[in-house]
């Protein structure tokens, strides 16, 4: 497949720099894009490699100015421009077919809507619903009282315990798990004894959630993931946990019970967050930090974690200490101490 630059151009309502009637076969990253493919520049770090990309043409902002070899197609916002390019040029995906694979298990009590995919060894149990159009994928297991919404992609091998609240248009990577009991224990003459877990977990719609990530039902009440929250893989989410609409969450980070997180913040990986705390909205936290109490807005980062400016200054002070700590010798020595 190949589409000229010119339709590109009309695609992304761009202005176009550079021949019209230039080829363009392909999408990949100003790295590595080869000639005839097209790329895109949306941030001033990857000047470098802009300036050394092979690819044909670049979408790029309205007022770049770099002199680069590419035609350019100038979009206000080169990434979604791009995005649409990379969906052309796209494998087609994969079509589940509706109906139920002869080797699934599904209750005769389940209550299945229109154009189901239930995928080969998927498990569905009594009293589940599922919307129109949603897949299980092969080897998922969906418990009883389950409700699955419309238009949701369940992958191959997502376990779905017990009660659990799932919107629609939700995606579940492989090897997720959604209502496992919260870790809840209580020291009883000197033996620990598990505390019944008794809530479920609620995903509310346009949730996406990564492969290898767990969501803890709730002790009482919901652990709740919602609208348009995005949480990599290899993530922890605790009992009780409530996320608020378009959070993102990166990999291996992990929220302990109780934890209240506001809307549109940002986690970078590795991030830990102590229970019973309180996160406000439009907060961004910086990789491997670790919070210990409640905070609210701006940008946060180290451990235990601090506002950026000040962890900054922080690391600046730390790397100047080399320095006076040999100022200190020398003037202990002028001083024969």
């Amino acid at each position: 497949m190949s589409l000229t630059l010119e339709q590109l151009a009309n695609l992304s309502g761009g202005e176009l720099v550079g021949d019209p009637t230039l080829k363009i076969t392909g999408a990949a990253s100003l790295g590595e894009a080869a000639p005839g493919e097209i790329s895109f520049f949306a941030n001033r770090k990857y000047v470098g490699l802009l300036r050394k990309t092979r690819a044909s043409a670049v979408f790029v902002s309205p007022d770049f100015a770099e002199p680069i070899n590419a035609a350019q197609v100038r979009v206000s916002n080169p990434t979604k421009a791009f995005e649409q390019v990379v969906l052309k040029f796209a494998p087609k995906p994969m079509i589940f077919a509706p109906g139920i694979h002869p080797s699934a298990v599904v209750d005769a009590s389940a209550q299945l809507a229109d154009r189901v995919s239930i995928q080969p060894l998927a498990v569905i149990e009594p009293g589940a619903k599922i919307g129109n159009d949603t897949i299980i994928g092969a080897g998922s297991y969906v418990g009883h009282e389950t409700v699955i919404g419309s238009a949701c992609h369940i992958y191959p091998h997502v376990t779905i315990r017990e009660r659990s609240r799932i919107g629609s248009r939700v995606i579940i990577h492989s090897g997720a798990v959604i209502g496992a009991d919260g870790f809840g224990f209580e020291m009883v003459d000197g033996r620990q004894q598990k505390i019944q877990q008794l809530g479920i977990v609620q995903i509310d719609d346009d949730v996406e959630i990564g492969a290898n990530t767990a969501v803890d039902r709730a002790r009482f009440g919901r652990t709740w993931i919602q609208q348009g929250v995005k949480i990599d893989n290899l993530v922890q989410i605790a009992h009780n946990v409530v996320i608020g609409k378009n959070t993102v969450m990166a990999a291996q980070s992990g929220i302990a019970g109780s934890v209240q997180i506001g809307q549109r913040v940002l986690i970078g990986g590795q991030v830990g967050i102590i229970g019973h705390i309180e996160i406000g909205d439009n907060t961004a936290i910086g990789a491997q930090s670790g919070i210990s109490k409640n905070i609210s807005g701006g940008a946060w980062w180290a451990s235990p974690a601090v506002p950026l400016a000040e962890a900054k200054q922080q690391i600046a002070w730390v790397r100047r200490l080399g320095k006076l700590f040999a100022r200190m010798k020398e003037v202990e020595k002028k001083l024969g101490l």
